[in-house]
C-alpha cells in the first residue's frame, strides 16, 4: 500500500478559492522574500565580524612585536622602545581602522543593495541618485575627504607620532594626539593646536631618529680663536663624559670652526648629535659649562660696541667723543644789542649757522 503524499503549500493554495489563493500567495511570497532577507543580513553580519575579527588580530600582533634593547646611545639613537610601540600602535591602529570601515562599506553596501532587489524596488533610479550624491557629498566635502586621505598617509608614512618636535608651518609644538581628521600639538608657551592634516603642507619634525644641538658662541675679538677652539672642545668632551648629559649625547662634539664674524664679535659653531629631544637640555648644560670655562680663561664674551662722533662744523674732520663736550661759557654779546648789519654766528646740532642781527 503507497503512503499517501502530503500535499505542497502550492497546492494547497490552488484548491483555494480565488481571493484566498491570491492572499495566501501573498503570503507564501513575503515569508519566503523575509526568510532570504533574514538569511542576507545574516551572512553580511558574520562576514563583517570575521573580518573585524581578523584585521584585530593582525592589528594586535604588529602591536605587541618586541623592540629590541640595545645599548642606552644605540637605543636613543633609533628609537626608544616606547616611542617606536606608541608610533608601531598608532600606524596598525590606523590601518586596522580603514580595513575595517572599508569592509564594513563593503558587505553592507552589498546586503543593502540585495535586500531592496528582494523587495521589490527598482535599483536603477537608486544607483542613479546614489551617484548624484556621490557628487554633491565629493565637492561638498572634498577638504574633509582631504583630511582623512593626508591623515592616512602621515601616519602611514611614519611623517611623526606622538612625542614629536614638529614644525607645522604657524603652529609648533609636541605631538599631543594624531588623528586621520586632526593633529593636536601643544606648543612650549602650553597653547593647545588643533591642525587640520589637509592643511600641513610640509612638517618639520625636530625629534624623528636623533637631534643635534647647535651653539653659535661668541667671543670677542681680541681672543685667539686655536685657544678659544680648544676650551670649547674640552668643556664638549667633558660634557660628553660626564653623567648628567652624558647619555643624551650620541657622537663626539664637533668644532666646525668661526661661523661668522659680526660687528661685535666672532662666533664659533660646536654641533652636538643628541638623542631625540634632548638637544636643547645638552645646550643649556654646554652653555652654563663654557661660561664657567671663559671665566676661568680669560676669554671675553663680546658686548655690543658703538662710537659716537660729533661733528662741530661741516668743514671739521670727524673726531669720535668719549665724553660729553663742555658747555660753553654764556656770551655777554647776546645781552647787548648788536650794531646793525653785524652778522651773529650761532652753533647748534646740525653746525654752524648765521643770521643777521636786526
Amino acid at each position: 500500500m503507497n503512503p499517501t503524499p502530503e500535499p505542497s503549500p502550492s497546492s494547497i493554495v490552488g484548491r483555494l478559492p480565488d481571493g484566498a489563493a491570491e492572499g495566501a500567495g501573498l503570503a507564501v511570497d513575503w515569508v519566503a522574500a523575509s526568510l532570504r532577507i533574514a538569511l542576507v543580513l545574516v551572512v553580511a553580519f558574520l562576514l563583517r565580524a570575521l573580518v573585524h575579527r581578523a584585521v584585530d588580530k593582525v592589528v594586535t600582533r604588529a602591536i605587541a612585536r618586541p623592540v629590541g634593547h640595545e645599548s642606552v646611545r644605540q637605543r636613543l639613537l633609533d628609537m626608544s622602545p616606547s616611542v617606536a610601540n606608541e608610533r608601531r600602535r598608532q600606524r596598525a591602529e590606523t590601518i586596522g581602522s580603514v580595513l575595517r570601515s572599508s569592509a564594513s562599506i563593503l558587505i553592507m553596501g552589498v546586503a543593502f543593495t540585495t535586500v531592496l532587489s528582494e523587495v521589490g524596488v527598482d535599483l536603477g533610479p537608486v544607483l542613479a541618485s546614489a551617484g548624484i550624491l556621490g557628487v554633491a557629498l565629493g565637492f561638498g566635502a572634498q577638504n574633509l575627504v582631504k583630511d582623512f586621505l593626508n591623515g592616512i598617509a602621515m601616519i602611514l608614512e611614519d611623517q611623526y607620532g606622538v612625542g614629536d618636535a614638529v614644525d607645522l608651518g604657524e603652529a609648533s609644538g609636541i605631538i599631543e594626539a594624531v588623528g586621520l581628521r586632526v593633529t593636536r600639538l601643544r606648543s612650549v608657551d602650553g597653547t593647545v593646536w588643533y591642525v587640520r592634516n589637509g592643511e600641513v603642507l610640509r612638517v618639520g619634525n625636530m625629534s624623528q631618529g636623533w637631534s643635534r644641538a647647535l651653539l653659535d658662541i661668541s667671543v670677542a675679538y681680541g681672543t685667539n680663536v686655536d685657544h678659544a677652539e680648544d676650551v670649547i672642545e674640552r668643556v664638549a668632551r667633558e660634557a660628553w663624559e660626564g653623567a648628567k648629559v652624558g647619555e643624551y649625547i650620541l657622537a663626539e662634539p664637533e668644532i666646525w670652526g668661526v661661523e661668522r664674524l659680526g660687528a661685535d664679535g666672532m662666533d664659533i659653531r660646536l654641533v652636538v648629535k643628541t638623542a631625540p629631544l634632548e638637544q636643547w637640555k645638552v645646550a643649556r648644560e654646554l652653555r652654563h659649562r663654557l661660561k664657567e670655562a671663559f671665566d676661568a680663561e680669560g676669554i671675553e664674551i663680546p658686548l655690543p660696541q658703538r662710537s659716537l662722533w660729533l661733528r662741530t662744523s661741516p668743514e671739521a674732520d670727524p673726531t669720535p667723543v668719549t665724553d660729553p663736550p663742555p658747555a660753553p661759557a654764556p656770551s655777554s654779546r647776546r645781552d647787548a644789542p648788536a650794531p646793525p648789519g653785524e652778522v651773529e654766528a650761532m652753533r647748534d646740532d646740525t653746525g654752524a649757522l648765521e643770521r643777521p642781527v636786526q
